[in-house]
């Protein structure tokens, strides 16, 4: 597959105008896209559950990983790594030197699937390593041993780094394979990095638990591409999981004002992003008519308006008979949980739970089958089930 160059059809009279470059994309045209709103629409909370705060006061829990000795992990975005167990929280020294600026900082945390014998805990964070100023996204793994972190190797680290403070992304998945996903935002420029291959930014990557890049990588044998992207096109994810039915990695991405997205990835896949949207911009103009174009692919579902998606989960059947399968996602605008049901890759039904706990930053299943909320300035919360 060539580097794609981006473009888009304009119709006379409704266009004031229009300006094509390489990876880039007209935001100047004033015809609306043809978007419905959400459907269905989101119920209300049924309240079959309760709620406990197992970990308090935490200004932005960004990530968290739940340990096999029942404590958890917490990355604070301001750039600490809080470990707590029964009741005590401590700060683990080790971790990386992050740049803490806008969207920036400790991002996510996951452990290696083989933990209990490897030791290996995986981070992304904002980086200002490089020749740039600025920072951009990168990936460390680590070993947690006597309360610190050690064996610190970074894995990968996008270039080039800019000032901009928006959309690092970024959250990992592992597969079945033990191949390891992570997420990197367009970092501000829609225009020039998502439709781009060989820039990085608006990126899923696969890379293998060392750091090394897999042959069969979509790109791996384009000239010039980054060879550790998988799919490209992507605006901001901020959560992803694999679904074990599918054998698929699943992400939620942000869309603009409108648009927010749940992708299921294909190897060598192009998002659309900022091609094709479903949303418009903030200050509501109008930045694609398109809402598909051939040769991109469509979300499995999109949010309008935008609910800005952050986390996600598989509810376990173990714990929740009930919820069985179902989505979960974090809204940050609307500050509630939101499970979708689906019927195979149809959603069929949207609940609202925990509505009004507060900016939902992330969302886990944890070894005990349970679903645990991080929850800024609160902290982590545990969803208890009704009997």
């Amino acid at each position: 597959m060539k580097n794609p160059i981006a473009s888009l059809s304009v119709t006379p009279p409704l266009v004031i105008f229009a300006l094509i470059l390489v990876g880039s994309v007209s935001c100047a045209q004033d015809k609306r896209p043809e978007v419905r709103e959400n459907t269905p629409p989101i119920e209300d909370d049924p309240k079959n559950y309760t709620t406990e705060t197992i970990v308090e006061d935490i200004n932005n829990p960004w990530g968290m990983a739940l340990l096999p000795d029942g404590g958890i992990l917490v990355t604070e975005k301001a750039g600490e790594l809080i470990y707590a167990k029964d009741g005590e929280k401590k700060i683990i020294p080790g971790t990386p030197d992050v740049v803490s600026k806008g969207q920036g900082g400790l991002l996510d945390i996951i452990l290696h699937p083989d933990y209990a014998t490897n030791g290996w805990i995986y981070f992304t964070y904002s980086s200002g390593e490089g020749e740039e100023d600025g920072a951009h996204t990168a990936v460390m793994r680590a070993k947690f041993h006597g309360n610190s972190l050690t064996d610190q190797e970074v894995l990968y680290k996008a270039t080039p780094n800019t000032d901009k403070g928006q959309h690092f992304g970024s959250r990992m998945a592992f597969d079945e394979e033990g191949y390891l996903y992570f997420s990197i935002g367009e970092r501000g420029e829609r225009d020039v990095n998502p439709q781009d291959i060989t820039r990085d930014g608006g990126k899923i990557y696969r890379i293998h638990d060392d750091g090394s890049i897999p042959n069969d990588n979509p790109f791996f044998n384009e000239e010039d591409a980054k060879k550790a992207i998988f799919s490209y096109g992507h605006r901001n994810p901020q959560g992803m999981i694999f679904h074990p039915v599918y054998n698929e990695i699943w992400v939620n991405e942000h869309g603009p004002q409108g648009g927010d997205e749940i992708n299921i990835v294909e190897k060598g896949g192009n998002f659309g992003w900022p091609v094709v949207s479903y949303g418009i911009n903030y200050d509501d103009s109008i930045l694609t008519e398109e809402t598909s174009k051939e040769g991109m692919e469509q979300p499995l579902y999109y949010w309008v308006p935008s609910i800005a998606p952050c986390g996600f989960a598989l509810v376990p059947e173990e714990t929740y008979p009930q919820w069985a399968g179902n989505l979960l996602v974090g809204s940050l605008k609307f500050q509630y949980l939101e499970m979708l049901s689906l019927d195979g890759k149809q959603v069929t039904k949207r609940t609202k739970l925990m509505d009004g706990a507060g900016r939902l930053r992330n969302v886990k299943i944890g070894p005990d089958n349970h679903i645990y909320v991080g929850i800024q300035g609160t902290g982590i919360v545990k969803i208890i089930p009704n009997r």
